[in-house]
């Protein structure tokens, strides 16, 4: 019998994608749905929350690179998620990429300039969101 020892694993070459986690977050069920398959079809691991406190609890227990976020959602809206989400894990905060149908309602509009924030206006080309992504995490 032959045993394989450590050195000798260490010198294969991995074959493996080193994936990134994406916490996608919109009330938008359908529109969640399919952003979560083109995501996964580009290599990301995407999970999915509907509101802003259900995104709050995945924030909790998992590491995420990048979140996609809605503005306008029930419970928890998108900015106020942010701000909490940005006090618990403070290395999330250039990690949020917003996504709204309402970038010219005046609230809105002084979060996202307010912040700095990347954001797309709904509807969107989904390329434009998945090089939005790429770019954002190529820095990583």
């Amino acid at each position: 019998m032959s045993f394989q020892s450590d050195a000798d694993s260490a010198e294969r070459p991995m074959n493996m994608l080193e994936l990134k986690a994406i916490l996608l977050v919109d009330d938008d069920r359908q529109l969640a749905g399919a952003l979560q398959w083109i995501l996964a079809d580009e290599n990301f691991l995407v999970d999915i929350a509907f509101d802003g406190e259900e995104a709050l609890i995945r924030v909790k227990v998992n590491e995420y690179d990048a979140v996609i976020c809605d503005l306008k959602m029930p419970r928890l809206q998108g900015d106020e998620f942010y701000l909490k989400a940005k006090d618990m894990r403070p290395n999330l905060a250039d990690r949020f990429i917003f996504i709204t149908g309402f970038a010219t309602d005046p609230k809105i509009k002084l979060f996202l300039t307010g912040h700095n924030v990347k954001y797309l206006v709904k509807p969107f080309p989904v390329q434009g969101l998945i090089e939005c992504v790429k770019e954002m995490l190529s820095g990583r």
